[in-house]
């Protein structure tokens, strides 16, 4: 019975553990959104993103969109060939691997008006080496519920300690 315990209690604890470095980001919040009044290299620069961690695009749709483009076509801000197009306004990216993302609005002149970000994914302290980028992991769905990465790593702590608690009284 006891070792039933201390089994289920690590599970738990290594479950809630691995949700602690994951984070959401609503890209050009606090001050902005998607828009063409953001500084989002600002933005991207004071942030560290990690494998796991997601970003969501909020704007309206009938004057923005987010489009997944090669580094070439960020830099030249072409819409010719993206690799992924967003147009909910609610957009949410997976960061599933460690690699430079590049996104724009892909509306006439955002681009070159501001409207683009590089997203550096970088290996969290836990990972070992780099995992090689592969292609997007995007989707349309909002978010269950966006926090920031402070909140994330409360309520885990919160939950952790909840978990001990209860481990405490079983014994």
């Amino acid at each position: 019975m006891a070792a039933t315990r201390t089994i289920l209690l690590a599970v738990a604890t290594m479950t809630i553990l691995s949700t602690a470095s994951a984070a959401i980001y609503n890209v050009g919040e606090p001050g902005g959104a998607w828009d063409l009044s953001t500084n989002y290299g600002t933005w991207a620069s004071s942030r560290n993103f990690h494998p796991s961690d997601r970003i969501v695009f909020k704007y309206s749709p009938q004057a923005h969109d987010v489009l997944e483009v090669s580094k070439a076509d960020y830099d030249s801000c072409s819409t010719a060939s993206p690799i992924a197009t967003l147009n909910s306004g609610n957009d949410v990216v997976s960061l599933t691997a460690t690699g430079t993302r590049y996104f724009i609005c892909g509306f006439p002149g955002h681009c070159a008006g501001g409207m683009k970000v590089k997203i550096d994914v970088v290996p969290s302290s836990s990972s070992s080496s780099p995992a090689p980028a592969s292609g997007p992991s995007a989707s349309n769905a909002p978010p269950p519920v966006p926090v920031s990465a402070a909140t994330s790593v409360a309520t885990t702590g919160f939950g952790l300690a909840i978990l001990l608690i209860v481990a405490g009284l079983m014994s």
